[in-house]
């Protein structure tokens, strides 16, 4: 059964001048489109050919998403959209849990998520470490949605702020579920990387239902579980110490590689009924959640600060029980040959000094907490849930005043919740009486939408939209557990507070932040001639925190012949920040010189921030240009778009800025409690100005080779950001900007986050990829190239940790043999030539305790094959 009346419904909710540039167009098209595939989102006129709009959308398929050997919907969409990028966080805090995407070069909330044309809630992780251009964004989780529930992803390559609000700077996705009303399938999938490690196991199900007579209902789920990885190589202070005597310490001593992943379960329904008289009703939604747990760093015990010492590794920090630390015996770290005319530390636990503190009742080291002898490597983990549910129906009026329009009503409700804990770690000042094992608090995103919009065609074939939306979205931070956030009795001895590595939310960081906002809008389009096509579009915005803003778009697409158009857009744009990013407190450890430091994560409006610059954020204004050019002819379709998009008063995470024990008076005084246990803070801020400019080119033929159907596609993309303004460091007590030692400004935003903002990601990515089908086999290959790339490692922009790391090339392949109508067996591999990532420096490995940079556009781990089998009924 076709349900038309689906398309409506999308139809309307969707903005002005969008269309589509296929990688592999979905074949959606019916016999009156003459083969040409259409697509629902763009415009709320008819749904348009790929070829007869004025701004680029891709289009891919459910079936070729399914080719991927990845089951994490992120994986699949970077393998067909060259510029989509998303990359593996190894250890990276929060975004280990939910990893952050690009679209064209910006963050992952540059890039507006739309699901069946519906505004997505975004996830309740911020990207504290997000490989330099997304640090500190707070994207929507697209990992959630399985392939199994999708019929096609349409990726609008262009600025369309003016059409949905906040977030559209990039582009949209919009994930379009499946809606057939009989059928469905079932797969499993399992594989593990070439290294023998991250074995994968995916069951999915997608099942199609009649809803009565008029209508469907439609399911799916996908069920997933992954082992952790290890690219780990043991760290020279580890094996030092083992061959010292040291038998706590393990071999490796940190694991670095990706995650654990359990019980990664997801389910969505997608539910529509005709009522009759042009009215339909509409439901979908989802239930999601997820367990995951990484590595942290390996803390030394000679040398991790306000944990082990505080003097660098020259002494251990020694506490005393009676408070008087001058009573308990320095306990120096001892000092053998290397055998090289160098010395390395000794085994401090065999010392003689080390032995007589012991030995005293008043006096202990955080060395003596059971298992802690060798030192410690956190485990950072969480669960993850995601739930949304929109309702809602269109239809027309056909009778009064509004004769001939059609609505569309909704509302939708999406929550997202992070639930942190961490263990084998340690709140050094509870002293001996710490726990191992914390749970830490929780993040929650909410939000609200409701969504009013008319659409009418007027008898001269003007289309004219116009509508409403108010939004409420929230953000909560939970307090964890009293042990996880508390400063102990020892706190005041030089102590850490809270859980080491990730410190629980406390009760003054715990509450609700709200805001609300609503738009309104109005576009139009018409085709001004039987050659030329013209798009407006207005919105207006008004928040309850900044105030209001005003944007607009126009798009036209000039055919001068049958088979070349010309096409381009120009847009003002906005993003709004997130109430997360005003209102977000964490505890961030960052590698600085090869040296760990932790970092104290502060609202701008908090005493610290404000006294180190912090001010009441503002929204990105954005200026965005397309123009490109289309040619159809028989069986060849071509697109080339340049683009450049402008945004001022960037949003991001600051670089860190020391706390000075000069300040700490000052900071006691504004209520900042124990200011020198904070080794620098950061804070988010509208620091910076960036100018966007690429070029993507698309290209797809179809033939008939090899005794089959055959299909080549090339996609290309150029993206170079440069940034083009950044604010200044002032000093708070004298207002006078900060010079460094050449007498240069120095800024918050620092010289290695510009650069990995300019250049962390590959500027050239291509992609060429070559499908064939026969009777009963399908074979898909995919060759990937990747450009020279600027390569760091947990946020090391020094030159000791970061480099100009060399292009790649890695070939995916799929091959599919159909035992029969129902029955299919699959066999593939990604990375199937085992391309290695750029591995780091020498001499660097063994301190970060890793082989490779984990900033990388592809993955670190190397090939992945995989088996898969499939039943269709």
């Amino acid at each position: 059964m076709t349900n038309n009346f689906k398309k409506r419904s999308l139809i309307l909710a969707m903005g002005v001048a969008l269309t589509s540039t296929p990688i592999f167009a979905a074949d959606e098209a019916s016999e009156e489109d003459e083969g040409q595939t259409m697509v629902v989102v763009g415009s709320r006129a008819a749904p348009r050919s790929v070829g007869d709009s004025p701004v680029p959308v891709d289009v891919i398929a459910s079936d070729e998403l399914g080719t991927s050997g990845s089951a994490d919907m992120l994986d699949m969409l970077m393998g067909a959209i060259p510029s989509f990028n998303v990359r593996a966080q190894p250890i990276s805090d929060a975004a280990t849990l939910i990893r952050p995407v690009n679209l064209r070069g910006l963050a992952s909330d540059h890039t507006l998520v739309l699901v069946n044309g519906k505004r997505r809630h975004r996830a309740s992780v911020l990207a504290f470490q997000g490989g330099g251009v997304n640090d500190g964004a707070q994207g929507p989780d697209i990992s959630v949605i399985p392939n199994a529930a999708i019929k096609q992803v349409e990726v609008l390559r262009d600025g369309a702020a003016a059409q949905y609000g906040s977030d559209a700077i990039a582009g949209v996705m919009n994930f379009v579920l499946k809606d057939d009303t009989d059928g469905g399938s079932f797969s499993v999938k399992t594989g593990e990387f070439f290294e023998g490690d991250g074995a994968t196991t995916v069951i999915d199900g997608n099942v199609g239902m009649p809803f009565t007579d008029a209508g469907f209902a439609n399911f799916s789920f996908q069920l997933k579980n992954a082992d952790a990885t290890s690219r780990s190589v043991q760290r020279p202070d580890a094996a030092n110490l083992i061959q010292q005597g040291n038998t706590a310490v393990n071999d490796p001593a940190q694991i670095w590689g990706n995650p654990e992943i359990k019980d990664d379960i997801s389910i969505f329904g997608n539910i529509g009924l005709d009522l009759g008289n042009g009215k339909e009703f509409y439901l979908f939604g989802n239930y999601s959640e997820r367990d995951v747990t990484g590595g942290f760093y390996y803390r030394n015990p000679h040398n991790r600060g306000n944990v082990y010492s505080i003097d660098g590794g020259a002494t251990l920090l020694v506490g005393a029980v009676d408070g008087n630390q001058a009573n308990c015996p320095v306990v120096p770290i001892p000092q053998v040959s290397d055998g090289q005319g160098g010395f390395v530390d000794g085994n401090v636990l065999t010392s003689a000094a080390y032995l007589a503190m012991v030995a005293d009742p008043n006096c202990f080291s955080m060395n003596m907490v059971p298992g802690y002898a060798g030192g410690y490597t956190p485990q950072f983990g969480g669960n993850i849930t995601d739930t949304s549910f929109t309702i809602g129906t269109s239809g027309e009026f056909n009778s009064g005043m509004l004769s001939g329009w059609g609505y569309d009503l909704s509302g939708s409700v999406g929550r997202s919740e992070s639930r942190f804990n961490l263990k084998n770690t340690l709140n050094p000042s509870l002293g001996l009486d710490t726990p191992s094992d914390f749970d830490t608090g929780a993040y929650i995103q909410l939000e609200k939408t409701f969504n009013f919009d008319f659409v009418k065609e007027t008898s001269s074939g003007v289309n004219i939209a116009t509508g409403a939306e108010w939004r409420e979205e929230s953000f909560e931070i939970v307090a964890g557990e009293q042990a996880s956030w508390e400063a102990g009795p020892y706190a005041d001895q030089g102590f850490n507070i809270g859980s080491h590595g990730f410190k629980g939310f406390g009760p003054e960081s715990a509450g609700v932040s709200t805001r609300r906002n609503i738009g309104l809008y109005v576009d139009v389009e018409a085709d001004i001639s039987e050659n030329f096509l013209l798009g407006t579009a207005l919105r207006y915005e008004d928040y309850t925190t900044f105030g209001d803003t005003l944007d607009g778009k126009v798009a036209f697409q000039y055919s001068a012949t049958d088979s070349f158009s010309v096409r381009g857009s120009f847009s003002t744009g906005f993003r709004a920040p997130t109430v997360g990013q005003a209102n977000v407190v964490n505890t961030q450890t960052s590698m600085v010189n090869g040296e760990l430091v932790q970092t104290f994560i502060a609202p701008p409006t908090y005493p610290i921030a404000e006294y180190y610059g912090g001010v009441e954020l503002t929204p990105e204004e954005s200026k965005s240009t397309t123009m490109g050019v289309v040619y159809e002819a028989g069986d060849f379709f071509f697109t080339a778009d340049f683009y450049t998009i402008e945004v001022t008063d960037r949003l991001a995470q600051s670089s860190q800025i020391t706390v000075d024990p000069a300040d700490y008076a000052n900071l006691r005084a504004l209520g900042v409690t124990n200011p020198e246990l904070i080794s620098a803070v950061t804070y988010y801020a509208n620091d910076f100005d960036t100018t966007t400019s690429g070029l993507d080119i698309v290209a797809n033929y179809s033939t008939q080779l090899f005794g089959g159907e055959t299909k080549f596609s090339l996609a290309y993309n150029f993206n170079e950001t440069t940034v083009d303004s950044r604010d200044e460091v002032v000093d708070p007590r004298t207002g006078i900007p900060v010079l460094d030692v050449d007498g240069n400004p120095t800024y918050r935003t620092d010289d290695g986050k510009v650069r990995r903002l300019e250049e962390g990601m590959p500027e050239h990515r291509a992609t060429f990829t070559w499908a064939q089908e026969w009777d009963k086999t399908n074979m898909f290959v995919r060759v990937n190239y990747f450009g020279e790339y600027y390569a760091t490692h947990a946020d090391d922009t020094s030159d000791w940790g970061s480099e100009v790391a060399d292009g790649a090339v890695t070939v995916d392949l799929d091959v599919s043999y159909l035992v029969n109508d129902s029955f299919t067996l699959s066999a593939g591999a990604t990375n199937l030539f085992d391309e290695k990532a750029q591995e780091l420096k020498p001499g660097t490995q063994g301190v970060l305790g890793a082989v490779y940079y984990e900033s990388g556009p592809f993955d670190y781990n190397g090939g992945f094959y995989y088996v898969k089998a499939t039943y269709n009924f």
